[in-house]
């Protein structure tokens, strides 16, 4: 094979996937318990103005270094939001969405077939009026880089209407990242120190 030939847009992402996974674990390796434990513990004013009290807010149970959503899920609840997680009924179903109804009791999560947590298989399945999603990479302009499975991309073509707004760490942002048809752009992305305004 030609090395110099252009790689397709998925063979580039696989690739910055490596990267971005590198970079962002440490990252997170570098910072104190305490000082990771403080920052995004909750939506600076101008995120928590688009979620009016009263919506359902779609987070996501972080694995490994991705950046913590449970602070955001405890201070929505505590503010007049209901919160719903990703939930798979098995590897080769859709995601959905199902309330978490205390997120203070991690008791009412359990293990997925993905190996994230999720609400139990009683909990009721919602559509969230905006959802905050993991990446692995963002660009300023809302362009996402996500762990490869699809999950996200395909139910946010099935919800074209529901704002989506990243979760992150500062260190992944990245100057420019491959597109694909499916792509969507991110409403806005928020990080420890900023917010990206993305597609706003």
């Amino acid at each position: 094979m030609d090395s110099s030939l252009p790689l397709s847009p998925a063979a580039e992402k696989a690739a910055l996937r490596k990267k971005h996974r590198a970079a962002r674990a440490e990252h997170v390796a570098s910072l104190p318990q305490q000082l990771r434990a403080l920052m995004l513990n909750r939506p600076p004013a101008p995120v928590a103005e688009m979620m009016p009290e009263g919506l359902t807010i779609g987070l996501y149970a972080p694995v490994g270094d991705e950046a913590p959503a449970f602070g955001w899920a405890r201070w929505l609840s505590e503010n007049g939001r209901k919160i719903a997680l990703p939930w798979f009924e098995s590897r080769e179903a859709p995601m959905e969405f199902r309330l978490w109804a205390n997120p203070f009791d991690e008791e009412q999560l359990a293990i997925g077939p993905w190996g994230a947590l999720q609400p139990l298989a009683d909990a009721a399945p919602v559509t969230p009026a905006i959802a905050i999603v993991p990446l692995l990479a963002f660009t300023s302009e809302g362009h996402r880089l996500g762990q490869g499975g699809g999950h996200y991309d395909r139910w946010l073509d099935a919800n074209p209407d529901v704002p989506a707004i990243g979760l992150a760490w500062d260190c992944q942002l990245a100057d420019t990242l491959p597109i694909e048809a499916h792509d969507r752009i991110l409403d806005a992305v928020v990080t420890p120190t900023r917010i990206y305004e993305g597609a706003i």
